[in-house]
């Protein structure tokens, strides 16, 4: 039995939608990483019970953070963006978590950049508080342990395609790497990471989307916990191609997700067709009530999937809209030296190496 509903509310679904298409189906996936990672500072006394915990987010880490702490009994202070809506707000106060938004901003990047600025200046008036840097530190690597295990049981992680957003890399690249880690050291594990456009994470910070950049999968500013090297194949997916996604997910399959997980079905659906011999499976990191007017009311709009295909690239420089799909071949952070990630073991101060 659960000892609190984070625990609950963490544990993924396994769902079989056809033969070769199974969908990894969370309530709020970074729930999973929150645990784990708050779990493994207390343990190694990196923070006590009673201390604050800080962090920046667009919405969904805010409230994993926020029942981590509920869970564990610690304090909570998020940096929210221009996204974060009234009905997380209101959560994060019930919960007992504190929480500032930034002004409404229409350009991503410096909304980042502004949350940013803004925690190093709150850590220079509380510098007891501890910074759970979601987006650098791969401590949040850690609660994808058990879900790995999981889906090798079900699938038997042989053959196997993981799908989904990049984002901070600990979902999609935690999953590859203990996937990867099979006890015979034989698993044949592939990584398709799905991205927006403008993100630079893999290059694409040129190319506009003239919607969003769908917040959670991409970023406008160099994370250091993605690991590049672990990603086989990168799909870019507009708003437009994304929003087509979730409303086929819902029509054809009664799945009601997110928008990066619209995405992440699109890219999936090709990487299954490309590949009869393998299983396919994707990440839905979230429902999709807070799309309901961004994108389920929009539904008349969608795209039939039969009209979409991506535009195969062998340069980030030939990316377009609305779908480019390019072979990375575990290769390493694109650009300059400053934007290459740390190796997994020796990340930050406090963690090591997990796996």
């Amino acid at each position: 039995m659960d000892q609190h509903i984070a625990e609950a509310i963490g544990r993924p679904d396994l769902i079989r939608l056809d033969d070769r298409l199974v969908c990894l189906r969370f309530e709020t996936m970074k729930v999973v990483s929150a645990l784990a990672a708050v779990r493994h500072l207390l343990d190694t006394g990196v923070v006590r019970r009673g201390d604050t915990l800080l962090d920046s987010s667009s919405g969904i880490y805010a409230y994993a953070l926020a029942l981590a702490c509920h869970r564990h009994g610690m304090r909570c202070h998020i940096v929210g963006s221009t996204t974060v809506d009234h009905t997380l707000r209101t959560q994060l106060s019930i919960l007992g978590a504190t929480s500032e938004q930034m002004e409404p901003c229409s350009d991503l990047k410096l909304d980042q950049k502004r949350r940013v600025e803004r925690i190093h200046e709150i850590l220079a008036e509380h510098p007891e508080y501890h910074w759970m840097r979601q987006y650098h530190d791969d401590i949040h690597y850690l609660g994808y342990r058990a879900i790995a295990d999981r889906i090798r049981e079900a699938t038997g992680a042989d053959g196997l395609t993981v799908v989904g957003g990049v984002g901070s890399g600990a979902s999609t690249g935690a999953l590859a790497r203990y996937l990867r880690a099979a006890p015979d050291g034989q698993a044949d594990v592939e990584l398709v990471g799905v991205q927006p456009y403008g993100s630079v994470t893999f290059g694409a910070e040129h190319v506009a989307d003239p919607e969003i950049i769908i917040a959670g999968i991409g970023s406008s500013i160099p994370f250091e916990n993605v690991s590049h090297e672990l990603y086989d194949t990168l799909h870019w997916i507009s708003f437009d191609a994304a929003l087509a996604g979730s409303i086929d997910l819902l029509r054809r399959h009664a799945l009601f997700a997110g928008l990066s997980t619209g995405a992440g079905y699109l890219a999936a659906r090709h990487e299954r067709d490309r590949a009869p011999e393998r299983t396919v499976l994707f990440l839905a990191p979230d429902t999709g009530h807070r799309y309901i007017d961004t994108v389920y009311a929009r539904h008349h709009e969608a795209t039939p999937l039969p009209d979409l295909a991506p535009r195969e690239v062998t340069d980030q420089s030939e990316l377009t809209l609305p779908w480019s799909r390019m072979a990375w071949n575990r290769a390493a952070a694109p650009g300059p030296s400053d934007r290459r990630p740390p190796r997994l073991a020796g990340l930050s101060s406090h963690s090591k190496s997990f796996l």
